[in-house]
């Protein structure tokens, strides 16, 4: 598949401190890729990065076009969805509320309304809470929320941030469940930074692990779930 996303030598720093160290990867149009670490390994500078949301050097491309030096609103405007750790709904605004803010950048009405009903189509819950102060969801609704609000965008790459952190097994089964329905129905590119190995892996068709800022393994999901070092630092067995 073509690359959608190429990133080269990609370094990033939080004042003086560097949280990047010349990393590179690509990501396959219409694919899902997993990014896995621990803690502090630089995974969500990555996502950063790519918005620029922090200091950079190195390469960026988006469908062949270069992201240095553009606004976080021009990448957004571009195509690209950032769904943040920690959510990052407007907790007073209602459910529908949210959903229009995250189409707040388009004018077709009625793509908006058809967006809107298909958002519910995939989080049904979503409309029976759409009158609903965001503030008020559980974490695994409240997550629903934050990725149907991205989708507004109509974006042809989603980067998610832990879509699993702080919730119940049941609810990252349906979360996961959902996210590789959108990528299979509307051919939404997914970047997916995930704690959860396990279930990243297998919704992934391939894979990068990355540790102090650099890239030190890259392969198919399935490769990187059957690799023993994996296995034992990420999978638990």
């Amino acid at each position: 598949m073509t690359a959608m996303l190429d990133v080269s030598d990609l370094r990033a720093w939080y004042g003086q401190a560097q949280a990047l160290r010349g990393l590179g990867f690509r990501l396959a149009e219409g694919g899902v890729t997993a990014l896995l670490g621990a803690n502090g390994a630089g995974k969500t500078t990555v996502l950063r990065a790519i918005c620029n949301m922090v200091r950079t050097a190195g390469t960026i491309a988006f469908e062949g076009r270069p992201l240095t030096g553009l606004s976080t609103a021009s990448i957004v405007r571009l195509g690209i969805a950032h769904v943040p750790q920690g959510r990052g709904t407007f907790t007073t605004m209602t459910v529908e509320e949210n959903l229009q803010l995250g189409a707040i950048s388009r004018s077709d009405r009625r793509g908006i309304i058809s967006d809107t009903e298909r958002m519910y189509s995939h989080f049904p819950v979503l409309r029976e809470r759409r009158r609903q102060q965001a503030g008020t969801l559980s974490g695994g609704e409240q997550q629903m929320l934050a990725v149907a609000r991205a989708l507004m965008l109509r974006p042809r790459l989603l980067l998610l941030d832990e879509p699993s952190f702080g919730l119940a097994p049941l609810v990252v089964r349906d979360v996961f469940g959902i996210l590789g329905k959108i990528n299979r129905e509307d051919k939404v590119t997914i970047l997916v930074v995930e704690q959860n190995a396990q279930l990243a892996l297998e919704l992934a068709e391939a894979a990068y692990v990355i540790e102090t800022g650099r890239i030190v393994m890259s392969g198919s999901a399935a490769d990187i779930a059957n690799n023993e070092d994996v296995r034992k630092s990420y999978l638990g067995y």
